[in-house]
C-alpha cells in the first residue's frame, strides 16, 4: 500500500474513533455501522479521485457531491432523482429531517432513541467530519490541522454526555488522532528515501544500513515519546481544572429500566425548545382534545416540574420511575376539605409532536394510553420508555379540577419540613434584588397566600412588565436580576423570577412547563398549537397541594382563587370554575391598546377565528423556497462540471473560426488551431512548453504522446502552418485543419489509459487557462489603478506563459 494509502486508511480510523464517542448518546448504536459504511464510500472517492489523479479541489467537490449523494440514498430516496440523485424535494425532506433532530435533542434525555433526524444528525456529522479530515490529512498531506474537526467531534459529545467514562472516548479519539500524526511522519519519512544512522553499533549491522539500524528509528520513537507525553498532560490537565456545571443540554439520561421502581427519570431541560416554539411565524398544531371542564380556560396541560435551581438554570430532579398504576395516587397536601370535580379528557397528539413527557392535565387520577410508559410519582408526571414519545398517541384522562377558597388557601398551615428544606432553597448567588423586591412587594400582607396573589399582580398588571418573546432566555440568577431590572421577558422568565421570589419568602415554589388551554374549534373540540407552548409558577399550600398560579401578562387565565370577587365563604360547586372564567376573560383575548407588539405580531390579541388559528401545514412550501432549493441544487450539481463545459465551448470557438482569406483570418484559425491541439495534449497529460518553435514543439508532443503515423503527420502539418504564418511575408491559408486537429485528438485519446481519458473529458488540465485569464485582466487594472498585487496562486507559471502572438 502507498504511502498516501496508509494515510487515508488511518484518517478513516481516526474519524470512527472519534465518532465512538457519540455511543452513550443515541441507543440503539447501529447508526456507527452504518456511518462506517458511508463514510467507507466517502473515503474510497476520495482515494480514486487522487489516483487519477483529479485536482485537489475537484476531488474535494466530487466528494462532498458524492456525500449528499449518500445521505440521499440513506435519508430520502423515495424523493431523489432516479432513486440517489437530490432534488428539490430531497432537500426539503433533509432540512425537514435536521429539523426534527434538532427538535429531538432538546427533548430526549441520554440516551435519546435513534429517530430520523437524530440519526442524519450523527451519520451526516461523521460524514463531514471525515471528509474533513481526509481533504486536510490526505489530499492536503497536512494531518496537524486535522486534529480540529475530530477535537469538534469529541467536543460535542463531551458536551452532551454525563461524564461516566468520558476518559475513555478521548483516549480512543487522542489514540486515532495519534495513530494520524504518526502515518503522516512515516510518509514524509519515506519521501526522502532511506533514512542512515550515525555510528551503528556492530549488532546492528554496517554503518549506513537502512531503516533496520537502530539510528533510523530515532525519529519513530521521539514521535512515540512526545505523543504518549502529550497524551498524559491532555488528560491529567484537565482534571486539575475547575470543572463545566453542566453540558450542552443538562442533562444526564432517562431511565430505560423495567419492572417496578426501575430506572430513573433525570434532569431533561425543555426550555431549549420552549422559545423557539413561540416565535414560530405559524401556530402548527401539536395536540387536539375534548374535555368535559365547565372550565376549559383553566385547562393546562403540563409536561414536567423544574423544582430544583442551582443559579445557572432550573432543571428537574432525578427521581425513580415506576410503572403506571391503574389509579394515580391522591395528590400530596389535598384536604378532603377542599372541592373538586373530577372530569374525562380524550386527547390526540400529532404526528409531528414528539415528547418523551406525555402532557396531562393536573393533577390526573387515571391515564389509558398505550405504548410503554412509567410513572414518577413527585411530578405526577409519565416518561416514555425505551424511546416511547407521543407522536401520533390518542389518551384518555381522567383529572381532578380543585377550587379552593381564598380562605382555605389563606389558613393553610406550614408545609411538611421536607417539602419546606427542598422547595426553598435559593443559590448563594441569587441577587439580592430579588429577596428586597419581594419583601417591598408583599409588604402588608398577612399570609403566605396573600404573598402570592401580590406577587402575581406585580408582575401581571402593577409592576409595568411587558411580554416579548425576542429576548434572551437565560433562566440563572444572573437572567432573573436583569428581568427584574428591564421588566421585559417572556413566560420563562416571569415564572421563574416570581418562584424564586417565593422561595426567599419560604412558600414552597417549582416551575411547570406545559401548555395552556389552546383554542376552541368549530367541532368543540381543543387545538393546542406551539405557540400555546408555556411555563407558570406551581406554590405549595398544605390542604391544597401544588397551586398554579399565572404571573405572566397576555398569557394564559389567572386561576380564579387568586381574583379579588372570588367568593369566599361557600366551597365552590360545580358552576364555581365558571365565575373564574368570567372574570378572566378580558385577558387572554384582549385587543386593546395595552396589548404588546410583540403578541400582536403573533395573533395573540384580538378576536381569532378558531378554525382559522389551525391548519398551517396544508399552506404549501413558498414558491420563493422551492426556486431557491432548486438553483441551490443545480449549482452544486453543475460546479464540478463546469472545466468541462468551459473546455467544450473552447474547442467548438477554436475550430469554428469563420472562413476568411484575410491575413488575419488565416493567422487566428491556424493559431486557434495550434492551441487546441496544445491544450488537447495537455489535457492528457503533456504539459505544455510554449518556449519551443513549432516544429520542437510537434517532435516532443510525437515522442511523449507515443502518436501513430497519422497522428504523427497531423501534429507536423499543423506545425508547419503556424511557422508559416508566423514567419511568411505573406500567410497563405491551409485546408483541413479541423481535421487534423481531430486526427491528433483521437490519437492521444488512443495512447493513454482509460482512467486519464475520463480526466482528460471531466477534469482538463488546460481549464487552468480561466484562472490565467482573470490573472491577466487584475494584472492589467493593477498596473492602471495601481492596485495590490495578485496571490500567488493566480500567477502564472513560468515556462507556461505563452508567445506574444498566439491565440488564447
Amino acid at each position: 500500500m502507498s504511502g498516501r494509502g496508509r494515510l487515508a486508511l488511518c484518517a478513516y480510523a481516526a474519524t470512527l474513533m472519534a465518532a465512538c464517542s457519540m455511543l452513550p448518546l443515541v441507543d440503539p448504536v447501529s447508526w456507527l455501522v452504518q456511518a462506517a459504511f458511508l463514510l467507507a464510500i466517502q473515503y474510497g472517492v476520495g482515494a480514486l479521485g487522487r489516483r487519477v489523479p483529479l485536482p485537489r479541489l475537484l476531488t474535494v467537490a466530487v466528494q462532498l457531491l458524492v456525500t449528499l449523494m449518500l445521505l440521499t440514498v440513506a435519508f430520502a430516496r423515495e424523493q431523489a432523482l432516479a432513486g440517489f440523485l437530490p432534488g428539490p424535494q430531497t432537500v426539503m425532506l433533509l432540512a425537514d429531517l435536521l429539523s426534527q433532530g434538532a427538535d429531538d435533542v432538546s427533548r430526549y434525555a441520554i440516551p435519546a432513541p435513534a429517530s430520523p433526524g437524530i440519526r442524519l444528525m450523527l451519520v451526516g456529522g461523521v460524514l463531514l467530519v471525515g471528509l474533513a479530515v481526509d481533504v486536510l490529512a490526505v489530499t492536503f498531506r497536512s494531518a496537524a490541522p486535522a486534529g480540529l474537526p475530530l477535537l469538534a467531534l469529541y467536543s460535542v459529545a463531551a458536551g452532551l454526555s454525563d461524564g461516566g467514562a468520558d476518559w475513555l472516548w478521548f483516549l480512543l479519539a487522542a489514540c486515532g488522532y495519534l495513530l494520524l500524526l504518526l502515518a503522516e511522519g512515516r510518509d514524509r519519512l519515506s519521501q526522502w528515501g532511506r533514512v542512515f544512522a550515525g555510528a551503528a553499533g556492530p549488532a546492528r549491522g554496517p554503518v549506513g544500513g537502512g531503516l533496520s539500524g537502530g539510528g533510523a528509528l530515532a525519529p519513530v520513537r521521539t514521535g512515540r515519546r512526545i505523543g504518549a507525553l502529550a497524551l498524559g498532560i491532555a488528560l491529567v490537565v484537565p482534571a486539575a481544572l475547575p470543572a463545566l456545571d453542566s453540558g450542552l443540554l443538562s442533562g444526564s439520561g432517562a431511565g430505560n429500566g423495567k419492572g417496578g421502581g426501575g430506572g430513573t427519570i433525570s434532569a431533561v431541560n425543555p426550555l431549549v425548545s420552549l422559545q423557539n416554539n413561540l416565535n414560530q411565524p405559524e401556530n402548527r398544531q401539536v395536540m387536539s382534545y375534548r374535555t368535559n371542564s365547565n372550565s376549559p380556560q383553566d385547562f393546562y396541560l403540563r409536561i414536567l416540574a423544574l423544582d430544583q435551581f442551582n443559579g445557572n438554570e432550573w432543571r428537574a430532579s432525578t427521581r425513580r420511575l415506576k410503572d403506571v398504576p391503574k389509579r394515580l395516587p391522591s395528590p400530596g397536601g389535598l384536604s378532603p376539605e377542599v372541592a373538586v370535580t373530577e372530569i374525562s379528557s380524550n386527547i390526540s397528539a400529532s404526528s409531528s409532536y414528539r415528547q418523551t413527557y406525555l402532557p396531562l392535565p393536573y393533577p390526573a387520577t387515571e391515564v389509558r394510553v398505550g405504548g410503554h410508559w412509567r410513572y414518577e410519582s413527585e411530578g405526577r408526571t409519565l416518561v416514555g420508555d425505551g424511546g416511547e414519545t407521543t407522536q401520533g398517541a390518542q389518551y384518555q384522562v381522567s383529572s381532578l379540577v380543585v377550587q379552593p377558597t381564598s380562605d382555605q388557601l389563606a389558613d393553610a398551615g406550614p408545609a411538611p419540613a421536607a417539602i419546606q428544606r427542598e422547595y426553598t432553597r435559593v443559590p448563594d448567588s441569587l441577587p439580592k434584588v430579588v429577596r428586597e423586591t419581594a419583601d417591598k412587594v408583599t409588604r402588608g400582607a398577612g399570609n403566605a397566600y396573600e404573598q402570592a396573589v401580590k406577587l402575581q399582580d406585580y408582575f401581571a398588571s402593577e409592576g409595568g412588565f411587558t411580554y416579548n418573546t425576542s429576548v434572551n432566555s437565560g433562566t440563572g440568577s444572573a437572567a432573573i436580576g436583569r428581568f427584574l431590572k428591564d421588566k421585559e421577558g417572556f413566560c420563562v422568565h416571569f415564572s421563574f423570577t416570581m418562584a424564586a421570589m417565593a422561595r426567599t419568602l419560604g412558600i414552597p415554589a417549582r416551575v411547570a412547563i406545559g401548555f395552556t388551554p389552546g383554542t376552541t374549534q368549530s367541532d368543540g373540540s381543543m387545538s393546542v398549537g406551539l405557540r400555546d407552548a408555556h411555563a407558570w409558577p406551581e406554590l405549595y399550600f398544605e390542604g391544597v397541594g401544588w397551586t398554579r398560579f399565572e404571573p405572566t401578562p397576555t398569557r394564559g387565565t389567572a386561576p380564579s382563587y387568586t381574583l379579588p370577587d372570588t367568593p369566599s365563604g361557600d366551597p365552590a360547586g360545580p358552576d364555581r370554575p365558571e365565575t373564574g372564567a368570567s372574570a378572566a376573560t378580558p385577558v387572554a383575548p384582549s385587543a386593546s391598546e395595552s396589548c404588546p407588539a410583540q403578541s400582536r405580531k403573533q395573533g395573540e390579541c384580538g378576536d381569532t377565528v378558531a378554525p382559522g388559528a389551525v391548519g398551517p401545514t396544508d399552506s404549501g412550501t413558498p414558491a420563493g423556497t422551492v426556486v431557491g432549493v432548486t438553483l441551490l441544487v443545480v449549482l452544486v450539481l453543475l460546479l464540478p462540471m463546469l472545466p468541462m463545459l468551459w473546455r467544450i465551448r473552447a474547442r467548438a470557438r477554436r475550430l469554428g473560426f469563420s472562413a476568411g482569406r484575410t491575413p488575419g483570418d488565416v493567422t487566428a484559425r491556424t493559431l486557434a488551431a495550434w492551441r487546441e491541439i496544445t491544450d488537447t495534449a495537455w489535457d492528457h497529460g503533456i504539459v505544455p512548453d510554449e518556449s519551443l518553435t513549432p516544429r520542437k514543439a510537434a517532435e516532443r508532443l510525437v515522442r511523449l504522446g507515443r502518436l501513430d503515423t497519422n497522428g504523427a503527420e497531423a501534429v507536423h502539418r499543423v506545425a508547419g502552418a503556424v511557422e508559416q504564418v508566423l514567419y511568411a511575408p505573406e500567410p497563405r491559408p491551409e485546408a483541413g485543419l479541423s481535421e487534423d486537429v481531430q486526427t491528433v485528438r483521437a490519437a492521444l485519446r488512443a495512447s493513454v489509459g482509460g482512467l486519464l481519458r475520463l480526466r482528460a473529458v471531466v477534469a482538463p488540465r488546460s481549464a487552468v487557462r480561466v484562472v490565467w485569464a482573470v490573472s491577466d485582466r487584475r494584472a492589467a487594472l493593477t498596473a492602471r489603478w495601481h492596485l495590490p498585487r495578485r496571490p500567488a496562486w493566480l500567477r502564472r507559471p513560468a515556462r507556461s506563459r505563452r508567445p506574444s502572438g498566439q491565440e488564447g
